[in-house]
């Protein structure tokens, strides 16, 4: 490939104690916790609002928070999903106990609630926020992973921005990957990429009279089942999430797996946009037939692909299936989560679904009660000074990152990443060599959960071994 080298001269800004790229549930918490231990904070985001998946990706579910028992989620994000609740937000036929203790129970949100909360959120902590902009560049000391500054684009062309810390929550690694961070890439460095899917918001469902579980397994299953037979589709995909509860006669369409689809590639992305939509056209038709909808109507589309898998970091620790089944628990874990591993089909095969119904619904899946830690480490490259990483691209093998890259998980590593570039500022300890027991006392003073009776100085090293995290299945 021919090169064009560019260069060019453009403004400097500094002054920021930490810089978050991203503006999902992960660099949301991460903005705001920082800002209230005083920092100032800049927050990038690509779309034009906050919130992610869960706003421009039209995921508007929560992923289960409970374990049968507890509410396991604390801290940012059990304020956010109760202000939501406070200001009628959430479905007026859900009980409180959905998120605060069932298990396995997803709780569905207005979207556009969530937009005016964050936004809100941001103006109270006195967060810079700034949309529609993209880190394209990082500066980053040599032989030592200390970012310098990164390179922001957008309509006001290239700026090149000094912080004191730096927070990727890009979802796709992007910034780790600027700064030579070890990264693997699903489809590349692994066998096999889980399929995203573009999600919709349809109009015309009486939830009072079609309850969410009318519209799963089994009847659910069966007619997708005999469309295949018929020929509906144009890919027999055996595995389709459904129709979720959301405000009023509104549903959220998960739906229409796009098959081969790498969000780190432009020209993938752009053409599985394109076969997402028409997948939502498919899937609205099915409803409409195969379950006598025939009001139902679309809203829209999501403006972002609802991304499953891309990038992870290689952390300092690796947090792999060994630790989920055995519902291991770290002295510097900074959370903890009990959601089932939920890794989508690879194809259109019946053996994939069977290995899909297998996993998700029959292995290691979790008594009432039962829950396992994520440590530290898993958000800190190797050897970081200065950065962190939160949401799904984390530090987890294929396995494991399957349960952790939901929206609840990922508010909580961002919140810890945010406390722990703070505490950085504070005592210059590098984020691979944190007084993690100051991080664990300095979250759960900010309400996180965090039931570890025993503390730790030095985080816990190691996990799975490199050679096994990409794994196939």
């Amino acid at each position: 490939m021919r090169t064009f080298r560019l260069e060019r001269e453009i403004p400097v800004e500094e002054g920021y104690d930490v810089a978050v790229l991203g503006g999902g549930p992960a660099g949301c918490a991460a903005a705001v916790s920082a800002a209230r231990l005083g920092a100032k904070v800049l927050l990038v985001e690509a779309m034009g609002c906050l919130g992610g998946t869960g706003t421009s990706g039209l995921v508007t579910e929560f992923d289960p928070m409970a374990n049968g028992e507890q509410m396991l989620v604390g801290g940012w994000m059990r304020e956010v999903m109760e202000t939501l609740y406070e200001r009628g937000y959430v479905p007026d036929l859900l009980n409180p106990e959905r998120w605060r203790k069932l298990q396995m129970r997803w709780t569905p949100f207005d979207a556009e609630g969530l937009k005016l909360l964050l936004d809100e959120m941001m103006e109270k902590e006195h967060v810079e926020v700034r949309f529609f902009t993209k880190v394209i560049d990082a500066d980053v000391e040599p032989d030592t992973l200390k970012v310098k500054g990164v390179v922001l684009s957008n309509v006001e062309g290239y700026h090149y921005v000094k912080a004191k810390t730096y927070i990727d929550a890009t979802g796709d690694a992007v910034l780790s990957s600027l700064c030579g961070v070890k990264c693997w890439d699903a489809g590349i460095d692994t066998p096999n990429i889980m399929p995203p899917t573009l999600c919709a918001l349809l109009a015309g469902v009486d939830w009072h009279k079609i309850q969410p579980g009318d519209i799963g397994l089994p009847e659910h299953q069966e007619k997708i089942d005999q469309a295949i037979a018929d020929g509906f589709f144009s890919q027999p995909d055996h595995h389709v999430p459904g129709l979720f509860m959301s405000m009023g006669q509104l549903a959220s369409m998960n739906a229409g797996h796009v098959f081969g689809m790498s969000s780190t590639n432009c020209a993938s992305l752009s053409k599985g946009m394109v076969r997402g939509r028409r997948l939502v056209q498919e899937y609205l038709e099915f409803y409409r037939k195969y379950f006598d909808l025939p009001q139902l109507q679309l809203v829209t589309t999501a403006a972002m692909m609802g991304i499953r898998e891309s990038r992870r970091i290689a952390g300092e620790y690796i947090l792999g299936y060994e630790d989920y089944a055995a519902r291991r628990k770290f002295p510097d874990q900074i959370a903890v989560f009990a959601k089932a591993i939920d890794i989508h089909v690879y194809d259109c095969s019946e053996e994939q679904y069977e290995r899909y119904y297998t996993s998700f619904m029959k292995i290691d899946r979790y008594k009432p009660g039962e829950y396992y830690g994520i440590p530290y480490g898993v958000l800190v490259p190797e050897g970081s000074v200065n950065l962190w990483t939160a949401g799904r691209c984390v530090s987890a093998d294929v396995m494991v990152q399957g349960s952790l890259r939901v929206q609840p998980a990922a508010a909580m590593m961002g919140q810890a990443s945010g406390v722990a570039a703070v505490q950085h500022c504070r005592t210059g300890q590098p984020a691979s060599d944190l007084d993690t027991e100051e991080l664990v006392r300095s979250l759960r003073a900010q309400g996180a959960n965090l039931p570890q009776e025993t503390l730790s100085k030095t985080m816990t090293r190691g996990g799975t071994p490199q050679s096994q995290a990409c794994s196939h299945i």
